[in-house]
């Protein structure tokens, strides 16, 4: 042996392997329930439990129909070419679970699986050879529209059902507001704000003053048309014909202005003997046709 070799220790003694694991330990054990905080692993002997305390909860239908759909859509069938054998098997085993269960059981269940029956006894016999339509001999056919209408309003009150809905999603508040005392304190303004604001206010109030336009009652070119209307008649007449006394001033202005016009035009001739003496309009036409005023006169 080499001289610069480890020694090998002794070995130990064999391991006592049953003392360190007890038997049955390296099973876990199933946990019942936890009652107090503590694990229950056994049912306990004397614990007595009734028939009817354990219920079974199906699933609940609102009539055959419905009960019909849910069998064809659990099961991905197409519902215009229905297996009548399965579905009706299916159907009257939930019948007969119904029973035993002793659920009330309505009439309309019992209806609906004796049409099962008959459609199903119907597809057994031999079809005659006719020249109708497959579709109309098909014993299904009523009973498909039925669960086709079924299908379709079901989906529509299923959309409505989402819809939100007033003491479901929403609620109406409905609280009485308190009587709560307001009290308005007056703004502390100091004297030159007033003033000031007092002064824009009636500089403001002189800006937009109101003022009334009256309408003149007299227009020089009607003055016109009535100076030679006159003067077709006459061919001469007086100043003073030309207005009423009642105008006045405004008169005599715009009978002034309207004979200027006519003169200016051509029309008319305006005569004085002599200073400050009487003053005379006279027609410069020959012809007793009418005249008409240029459109520069229109008002």
């Amino acid at each position: 042996m080499n001289q610069n070799s480890t020694p090998i220790p002794d070995a130990p003694e064999t391991l006592n392997i049953e003392a360190a694991f007890p038997a049955g330990a390296s099973q876990a054990r199933e946990v019942l329930a936890i009652i107090a905080g503590q694990a229950l692993e056994d049912m306990p002997k004397d614990l007595n439990i009734p028939p009817d305390a354990l219920q079974i909860f199906l699933d609940t239908f609102e009539g055959p129909l419905d009960l019909l759909l849910y069998l064809i859509q659990k099961q991905n069938l197409d519902i215009l070419n229905i297996p009548m054998a399965t579905i009706t098997q299916q159907y009257l085993q939930y019948i007969s679970l119904m029973r035993v269960l002793q659920l009330d059981l309505a009439a309309e269940y019992l209806v609906m699986a004796a049409l099962l029956l008959e459609i199903k006894s119907r597809l057994l016999l031999p079809q005659e050879d006719t020249e109708e339509d497959e579709d109309e001999l098909d014993p299904r056919r009523q009973l498909i529209q039925q669960l086709q209408e079924y299908a379709r309003f079901k989906k529509a009150a299923e959309a409505l059902g989402e819809l939100p809905a007033v003491g479901r999603d929403t609620f109406l508040l409905d609280a009485d507001m308190p009587d709560i005392p307001q009290t308005r304190e007056p703004p502390n303004i100091p004297l030159p704000e007033l003033l000031s604001a007092l002064q824009s206010l009636l500089l403001r109030v002189e800006l937009y003053s109101a003022h009334q336009i009256l309408h003149e009652p007299l227009s020089v070119r009607e003055r016109m048309t009535q100076v030679l209307a006159l003067l077709q008649q006459c061919m001469r007449a007086d100043f003073p014909a030309l207005y009423t006394q009642q105008e006045g001033r405004a008169g005599v202005v715009v009978s002034l202005l309207a004979s200027l016009e006519l003169t200016k035009e051509k029309l008319i001739d305006i005569e004085q003997a002599h200073e400050f003496g009487p003053i005379a309009v006279m027609n410069k036409s020959d012809t007793d046709a009418p005249i008409t005023l240029s459109s520069e006169y229109d008002e």
